[in-house]
């Protein structure tokens, strides 16, 4: 600015007495008041500090005027071959599922996703605690056989007409580009639902089970709380109390694994460690609903409440968070718990972290791509997930007209390994300006790891897709789970303890995409069980 420019120029005369020094007449030299001005060494510092200051304003002007005002920069990603591209948007269950099993040889795929690997969703809880490690859960979407490339960008409009993709880069947010597609497959997946509650967003204290990166946060966040409590400068026991008391938020699976290994690692680890802060923990599960696990049949319910309760997590149903105030030197945060059951009383629960995982909400992309969306902002599909022209949509951002299914991993990879068997043997042969057909019968996916493929025989072909209920699990750290197979085709029970324990680690570990991680997953489980988990905080 001007004023800026004027001080600058001001300052630097006074140092160097050069043209823009000020013109007033000197005083006389026998006071000597110019020279001890100029010369003294505490002077040219202040006077250096406000040159940075005003160089520093200077920026940030510029940086606020380049903020209002973005540099939009557009390229284009060309086609290099004459095989119909297919372009994934989403690299989680659907998604990931549709990019591997597509033909290579008959399309060219490429992959557009802000996290540039697959997490395999049932195993993160395991890793918020240490009882696995972050890389074992996890695939590069690099590393899919045949991709034709991959871009780490967020999806962010689509031109049905031009069949383009407009995408914005992750490291230069002020640069766009577009990727034609012949075939559009929207997998973005959802985003935690935080219901407009205040201060869960902004809350130090509060942390989504959603990513990776969400873990890694809730680990190191769990041992902060620890040595918080631990630390001297920490003398009233009640804020201890507060500070080891960890409430997780949402009555699902996600939540309550996240809840029965987290009771496994204060009993077996850090109440090794941490004799006399562990004495004090405690955990709080809060769900809006009247049980937990929802869906499920009523003896797990049953079975896994017990559990919990037995290991010390407080359950508590009925109930929802109403508010959050957190502490802005992070330590103990408070939350408001409303009740549910229609007597409007509240309470407020003091606690050192939060882990919120209790809905899912629809990503801005969906928001805002033009594509018919249901109440729930799920992009609707037909029975073949076709979304729009050349546009198919699948797994937790979409939902059918007629028979919408839940947001769960299992139906993501069903929908997209079906579209998979309709792009090889249906679509292939599609010219640019062919309508799209109903697609050739396929048989589902009915079996839950490629081993057992063989067995989808035993299921009718048909065009439409179809979902086929593998049953629900859940764990409850070492040694424990309920599985229900009750809505198996042609009936199923319920398993409860070590045997549904054992039918969860086989069935994920069989379903690793890796063969590395198909080691080194049991290698962790054996480390924890064996040593312990790691409880450095880094």
């Amino acid at each position: 600015s001007k004023s800026c420019r004027n001080a600058a120029c001001h300052a630097v005369g006074v140092l160097n007495r050069g043209p823009c020094a000020p013109t007033a007449a000197p005083r006389p030299r026998e006071r000597g008041f110019d020279e001890a001005f100029v010369n003294t060494d505490s002077t040219r510092r202040s006077i250096t500090a406000m040159l940075r200051s005003i160089a520093a304003r200077a920026r940030r002007s510029s940086s606020a005027a380049a903020t209002k005002h973005p540099r939009i920069v557009l390229t284009s990603v060309p086609n290099k071959t004459t095989k119909p591209r297919v372009v994934v948007l989403g690299s989680g269950w659907g998604g990931n599922k549709v990019a591997r099993a597509v033909d290579k040889n008959l399309f060219d795929v490429h992959v557009v996703s802000p996290a540039n690997h697959f997490l395999f969703t049932p195993l993160l809880p395991s890793t918020a605690v240490g009882t696995l490690e972050f890389r074992a859960v996890q695939e590069p979407i690099r590393t899919i056989p045949g991709l034709g490339q991959y871009y780490q960008a967020k999806a962010r409009e689509i031109d049905v007409e031009k069949r383009t993709v407009r995408c914005q880069g992750m490291f230069r947010r002020e640069c766009f580009f577009d990727v034609p597609y012949d075939f559009l497959v929207v997998a973005a997946g959802c985003k935690t639902n935080t219901f407009g509650t205040p201060g869960v967003v902004e809350s130090n204290s509060v942390h989504f089970l959603k990513h990776l990166y969400h873990a890694r946060r809730i680990r190191a966040r769990i041992l902060e709380c620890f040595e918080r409590a631990a630390s001297p400068l920490v003398t009233d026991e009640k804020e201890r109390a507060a500070l080891v008391r960890f409430v997780a938020v949402g009555g699902g699976a996600t939540s309550c694994e996240f809840a029965t290994e987290l009771a496994d690692l204060l009993e077996r680890d850090l109440r090794k460690w941490y004799p006399d802060i562990a004495k004090l923990a405690s955990l709080v599960l809060v769900e809006a609903g009247p049980n937990i696990l929802g869906g499920f049949d009523d003896a797990c319910i049953s079975y896994y409440t017990k559990h919990l309760k037995k290991h010390g997590v407080e359950v508590r149903t009925c109930e929802a968070v109403a508010e959050v105030a957190s502490n802005p030197d992070g330590g103990v945060s408070t939350a408001t718990l409303a009740r549910r059951d229609g007597s409007d009383s509240t309470e407020t629960l003091e606690f050192g972290c939060l882990v919120w995982s209790a809905g899912l909400a629809p990503v801005k992309f969906v928001d805002k791509s033009n594509l018919e969306t249901g109440p729930h902002g799920r992009v609707l599909i037909d029975e073949y997930l076709r979304a729009a022209d050349r546009v198919f949509a699948l797994g937790d951002c979409a939902a059918d007209k007629n028979a919408p299914l839940p947001p769960t991993a299992s139906s993501a990879e069903q929908q997209g390994a079906y579209l998979a068997k309709c792009l090889n043997q249906s679509y292939a042969t599609c010219g640019p300006e062919d309508a799209l057909s109903v697609p050739e019968p396929v048989t589902p996916t009915a079996m839950p790891n490629d081993l057992l493929a063989p067995f989808d025989a035993f299921w009718d072909a048909k065009s439409e897709f179809r979902y086929v209920e593998r049953g629900k699990m859940a764990s409850m750290g070492m040694w424990g789970g309920v599985a229900d197979l009750t809505q198996l085709p042609g009936g199923g029970g319920t398993l409860q303890g070590v045997t549904a324990f054992a039918a969860w680690r086989g069935a994920y570990l069989s379903k690793q995409v890796s063969v590395a991680n198909m080691i080194l997953i049991p290698m962790f489980w054996f480390k924890s069980w064996l040593f312990g988990r790691d409880i450095s905080r880094f």
